[in-house]
């Protein structure tokens, strides 16, 4: 039997495999403490996801508590149903937990209605999708500025200009989607995330839909926003490539934080995903 590592809550029912069998001789490590003492821009505690009910239930998540430190890149990784798109959408405020708690720069959300929290993402939240999600009827600038003319802002022409040149889109903003490569729109996206200086940026996926070339430069920018703007991210991946850019990876299993490391190499990254997964 394989040995799992699971976060340290004396409350939470034992660990099941797919079968439901419970998962025998656990370590134990607390996940809570991984901001490692630096200050946490987005917490959650104790946060459970459930979808419907009695014995059709799905547990996403089961009693998550993690701490999302400023200024750092933090990939999260597990295998598909483990719950990390679901613990990402909650940390992003696009969905609401079962139970437990999350705050986002100190705002607990789940005081918060849905407008106010539409404010709030749009304040403090940047997205970054696999996909891209750009609107095709506008040019790669009006894409960029978009989220602060939507909050009826002007843009700093300067730092439009700035973030231009640090994706290296110079030569591209009067084109639309369409005319752009794959890499190059994802460089829109991230320059959109990065328009309104947000206090916390997500990446799903952000180079699962690119070849190995171009994912490396995407994975570059990411870093270099970390690095140059002290930009938040937390970025959710199944390739261990790019969770070696990250300062921080955390690994889901059944709905679980099962393994909290910090820098690591690709080589260290696989010895850990295999690690916590169940064969």
């Amino acid at each position: 039997m394989k040995t799992r590592v699971i976060q340290n809550d004396p409350g939470a029912q034992p660990p099941t495999d797919s079968s439901g069998a419970v998962i025998e001789d656990v370590a134990v490590v607390d996940a809570s403490a991984g901001a490692h003492g630096a200050t946490s821009v987005v917490s959650a505690r104790d946060v459970t996801r459930q979808y419907g009910e009695a014995e059709t239930a799905v547990h996403a998540l089961r009693g998550v508590s993690v701490d999302v430190a400023d200024g750092r890149l933090t990939a999260v990784m597990g295998p598909s149903g483990s719950g990390k798109s679901t613990l990402m959408h909650i940390l992003a405020g696009l969905d609401r937990p079962t139970s437990g708690g999350v705050q986002i720069a100190g705002t607990d959300i789940l005081e918060l209605s849905d407008t106010q929290l539409t404010k709030l993402r749009r304040t403090h939240i940047g997205f970054i999708f696999q996909f891209f999600n750009l609107l095709p009827m506008l040019t790669a600038r009006e894409n960029i500025v978009l989220p602060i003319a939507i909050a009826g802002d002007k843009p700093d022409p300067a730092w439009v200009e700035e973030l231009v040149e640090a994706v290296g889109l110079s030569e591209r903003l009067s084109h639309r989607p369409s005319e752009l490569s794959g890499g190059q729109q994802q460089r829109v996206a991230i320059a959109r995330a990065l328009i309104s200086k947000p206090t916390i940026m997500f990446a799903d996926e952000p180079t699962g839909n690119l070849d190995s070339r171009t994912s490396g430069e995407i994975l570059e920018l990411l870093r270099t926003s970390v690095s140059a703007y002290g930009q938040t991210t937390v970025m959710v991946t199944h390739d261990a490539h790019a969770a070696a850019i990250a300062d921080r990876i955390l690994f889901l299993a059944d709905g679980r934080i099962v393994k909290d490391i910090g820098s690591s190499s690709t080589h260290e990254i696989l010895g850990a995903l295999e690690e916590v997964t169940v064969r």
